[in-house]
């Protein structure tokens, strides 16, 4: 029989258990951990004889307390551990939402970012919340120039409609960004355009040497020509909450399911999305923690299944 004191009981247990996992998301997982996420991917007809591996950060969404420069100085640190030969950021500098105790400025940032090392380099493309405001929501937009300074003061190359040839151990390849495809967006009428051109980007590649494509937001992928071996993206945040059996609460007709979060294929091209590492809307995450992610690029010879480690 289920007595007044038992219901008590009960109903207590589970506001402290809802307080509990509320607390988690938002204080632990999203400012607190940092997992390093690897994937192995062998693209049909990319060389036997260039293995390459990528360190991307994505999303990092600048702001106090949940993302300060300390945190986004550590997290550069994380990606040097790995010893990549690239490194790549994929936008979304500027904090995603206004629950926030203040700015993190782009020279803070970038100051933090300056740390980056890899011998080919550290390149970047720029997200939508760059374009839409300054460091905060609340902050007039510039037309993303405060973060294009910012990673000019960082030493970070920044590609808008870019294309550069890299050459690794003898064997060139292509590194293409993207700009923002939803770099104007009508808060009123849900209007979007973006500031991207895939057609003159491509346009840029001279030869037949493999190439990889950054891009902020998925939604470019269904439109990616197999000449491109590897597209690489963020701004989802891996659906930033993924509840058990429901999976990420994005709406995922937006992207299609296999472009939220991980390692998909379409034909011969492969897509990485990442979780990122700070929030929007609102600062939770649960169960998709923030991530660094380490991408091995290897020819078919050493093909096996795409790992996955956190």
């Amino acid at each position: 029989m289920l007595t007044r004191r038992h219901f008590l009981r009960g109903f207590g247990g589970l506001t402290l258990g809802t307080a509990a996992l509320g607390s988690y998301a938002f204080a632990v997982e999203p400012g607190l951990m940092l997992d390093v996420t690897r994937y192995n991917i062998a693209p049909a007809g990319w060389p036997a004889d260039l293995k390459l591996k990528i360190a991307v950060i994505a999303d990092i969404h600048a702001c106090e307390p949940w993302m300060p420069a300390a945190r986004v100085r550590e997290i550069a640190e994380v990606a040097n551990a790995l010893q990549p030969d690239l490194t790549v950021l994929l936008g979304d500098f500027s904090g995603g939402h206004k629950f926030v105790t203040g700015p993190v400025m782009p020279d803070q940032w970038a100051e933090a970012l300056s740390v980056l090392r890899a011998p080919l380099g550290v390149f970047s493309v720029l997200g939508n919340h760059d374009w839409w405001h300054g460091p905060l929501p609340s902050m007039k937009p510039d037309g993303a120039e405060g973060v294009r300074r910012g990673l000019r003061q960082a030493g970070i190359r920044l590609l808008e409609n870019d294309a550069v040839r890299l050459t690794f151990n003898g064997q060139p390849f292509w590194l293409l960004g993207l700009a923002d495809q939803m770099a104007w967006w009508s808060f009123r009428t849900g209007a979007r355009r973006g500031a991207d051109d895939l057609a003159g980007t491509l346009a840029q590649v001279k030869d037949d040497a493999p190439a990889i494509l950054l891009a902020h937001e998925p939604y470019i992928f269904p439109k990616v020509p197999d000449r491109i071996a590897l597209t690489l993206c963020g701004h989802t945040h891996g659906g930033q909450v993924n509840l058990p059996i429901i999976g990420p609460i994005i709406a995922e007709e937006r992207f299609g399911p296999k472009l939220v979060y991980g390692h998909a294929t379409e034909g011969p091209r492969h897509i990485v999305v990442s979780a990122g590492l700070g929030t929007s809307i609102v600062p939770v995450r649960f169960m998709r923690p923030p991530e660094v992610v380490e991408v091995t690029v290897s020819g078919p010879a050493s093909k096996g299944a795409p790992l996955l480690q956190s």
